[in-house]
């Protein structure tokens, strides 16, 4: 008959500890091979087993990590709430930086990266994170311009923003001379804006502009005599079209879709022209969206706005 695993110290039961710690706290290498224990690495245990998420594969390797590791690249910023770029989206590998004098460690699912000097840390839910505007700079040589102001927008967007333009911009300035990705990253400083409430705004701008139609963003719009009539994702002052970007969520919620009816119609009423993108629109559509645009645009005349 098997025996009941005794308790643990109080230290080593809230999370991934790792066995040279539990020695120190008098733990006995028999209670580390019980079976209410796994080892998501070597010399790391964890009561049951470690959660699946992003959180918890940091929470599992960083027993296992060298004195002075932070958590950077793209895990950096899902640590934060931002999505990866499309072309690391895949990766579900734990990317860690540490210091170029101290040895890089070799972790199954772990990607070490080595950066010489000190580096700004911020504490995300107990774990110590590169600070997310130098994260953003660590990925100028590796990403192109476009996923670049992406990430750049999502750091900075309207709820919660992580960071500012400002604080990305003194992180650029920052890097020592002659660092890879600097001039892609200046340019994406340039087309960076903050206040966006999702990646498709940024990537429907961007398009936007390629064809010489500047739009502010998340602007509110009034009416005659002043009051707020709505905020559109993206508007175009002065011919007074506005482009509202719907995800799947105005199609599945009842109360988004009725909302964004009556603020559709309170901008027509307003004497706006509303335009309605989707994602495959931005992504598949080709040119056909932006002749939408460029149509609303010849229908109103120029505003003084």
């Amino acid at each position: 008959m098997s025996r009941t695993p005794g308790p643990l110290p109080a230290a080593l039961s809230c999370g991934p500890f790792s066995t040279r710690e539990a020695a120190r706290a008098g733990v006995t290498p028999g209670r580390l091979r019980a079976s209410d224990l796994s080892a998501p690495h070597r010399g790391v245990r964890v009561r049951g087993e470690p959660a699946d998420d992003l959180r918890g594969r940091c929470l599992a390797v960083l027993p296992a990590l060298p004195e002075g590791a932070r958590f950077g690249h793209v895990t950096a910023l899902g640590l934060v709430g931002v999505d990866p770029p499309w072309s690391m989206g895949s990766d579900r590998r734990v990317h860690v930086e540490v210091s170029t004098l101290g040895r890089r460690p070799r972790i199954r699912g772990v990607v070490a990266h080595r950066h010489a000097g000190a580096a700004p840390v911020v504490d995300v839910a107990g774990l110590p994170v590169l600070a997310p505007a130098v994260a953003w700079t660590r990925l100028g040589a590796q990403v192109g311009r476009v996923e670049l102001v992406v990430l750049a927008d999502a750091l900075c967007r309207r709820r919660d923003p992580v960071t500012t333009p400002r604080r990305l911009a003194e992180a650029v300035a920052a890097l020592p001379a002659g660092s890879r990705g600097v001039r892609r990253l200046r340019a994406a400083l340039e087309d960076c804006r903050a206040g966006t409430d999702s990646n498709m705004e940024t990537r429907a701008r961007l398009a936007l502009s390629a064809v010489g139609i500047e739009c502010d963003v998340n602007r509110p719009v009034l009416d005659a005599d002043g009051r707020f009539v709505a905020m559109p994702d993206l508007s175009d002052r002065r011919h007074r079209v506005a482009i509202e970007y719907d995800g799947d969520v105005h199609r599945t919620d009842k109360r988004t879709w009725r909302r964004d009816i009556a603020r559709k119609q309170a901008m027509e009423a307003a004497g706006w022209r509303v335009v309605t993108i989707t994602a495959d629109d931005v992504l598949r559509g080709g040119d056909r969206w932006l002749s939408w645009v460029r149509t609303a645009q010849r229908h109103q005349s120029p505003s003084g706005q």
